[in-house]
């Protein structure tokens, strides 16, 4: 059973909680906080004020999924500091398992400044010098908690430098020998890497681990300096461990690629106020879908049904500013799937 059907207007009940306590998702990597600035469309030299949000992929990820009824835990390393914290307590609100958080007390916690343009994409100033996502060990993970995991859930920015990329390698190594699917988003941020060249390299380090891979128009342009829209461009991702491979357009919808079948799946049409977090929500709402039924991989019905109700929580997440503040329940995606006709 998919949590809705692509070709009905009768959306069916969301997951319930008890058919997800054995099926963990662990996600790995950063959460900072995000400073949105209250006006769209102007640098951050101009900006009048900032509204504070907890941000980060990996963790947008963690909470997207327990807003959707799903079971997830976070690694990763925040300051000791009152940032940090509040952040740790983002989390267990929101009922993401805290067993692999960790507290660095000579490091801050990470932040980003980012710049909102007109139509809500977003331009990126981090402060990172570096903070303590960064030094998170190998020795301090928990892989217990990474063997539990039916899927482990990583980006690319714990890949940027060390001690983080080789605790990253290890985590990653771990969960493929205990059987977990792996998911991969790699969300390129290229301030963050020294080069485009060196970000090319520790993103493409790890590719062909992934059993899962999504990424968006403008990642397929910038990793193969291709025509996004091109399939034999996208194909060129493609890697034979590889079980789905999706391609997110935007408010376009998504493409996907599998072995047997590939398609694209309609999105909807949203007033978009901030594109944070969408992608992550899209991810967390397809994982909850595939912990559940792992048959929407060889299925294409289940598949297309599983990227609506993506598409779906990706485009309510543009509606606010703010990547976790925006992140949808299952209700408020299938009132829309309900009442919106597809792009």
């Amino acid at each position: 059973m998919t949590i809705s059907k692509a070709h009905s207007n009768e959306p069916e009940a969301p997951p319930i909680q008890e058919e997800m306590n054995s099926k963990l998702i662990v996600s790995f990597g950063e959460m900072l906080i995000d400073f949105v600035p209250t006006t769209s469309g102007v640098s951050l030299a101009e900006a009048p004020g900032f509204l504070k949000a907890p941000g980060g992929a990996p963790a947008n990820v963690a909470v997207a999924i327990t807003k959707l009824a799903g079971r997830s835990a976070f690694i990763g390393k925040f300051g000791d500091d009152e940032f940090g914290h509040m952040l740790a307590d983002i989390l267990r609100e929101n009922g993401v398992e805290d067993k692999g958080v960790l507290f660095d007390p000579d490091a801050r916690t990470a932040l980003a400044f980012v710049t909102l343009k007109s139509n809500g994409e977003r331009e990126f100033m981090f402060y990172r010098n570096p903070s303590a996502d960064m030094l998170l060990k190998e020795s301090e993970l928990n892989l217990s908690l990474i063997r539990e995991a039916k899927i482990f859930h990583y980006g690319s920015i714990s890949l940027i430098c060390e001690p983080c990329r080789s605790a990253h390698m290890a985590a990653m190594k771990a969960a493929k020998d205990a059987g977990v699917f792996l998911s991969y988003d790699p969300n390129v941020r290229l301030p963050l890497w020294p080069s485009p060249e060196a970000a090319r390299n520790g993103i493409f380090s790890i590719w062909k681990e992934a059993d899962f891979i999504k990424v968006s128009d403008d990642e397929v342009r910038f990793l193969t300096e291709g025509d996004a829209q091109n399939e034999e461009v996208v194909l060129t991702l493609w890697h034979d461990n590889l079980k789905l491979l999706v391609v997110t357009d935007g408010e376009k919808g998504c493409r996907y690629f599998t072995k047997s079948f590939k398609g694209k799946v309609d999105g909807f049409a949203v007033d978009t106020v901030d594109t944070t977090g969408a992608g992550d929500a899209f991810v967390g709402a397809f994982l909850v879908q595939l912990v559940r039924d792992s048959s929407v991989l060889q299925a294409e019905s289940k598949l297309r049904d599983a990227l609506q109700f993506a598409n779906a929580c990706g485009a309510i997440c543009t509606t606010q500013k703010g990547a976790i503040p925006a992140l949808p329940d299952p209700s408020a995606a299938l009132k829309l799937i309900d009442e919106s006709k597809p792009t």
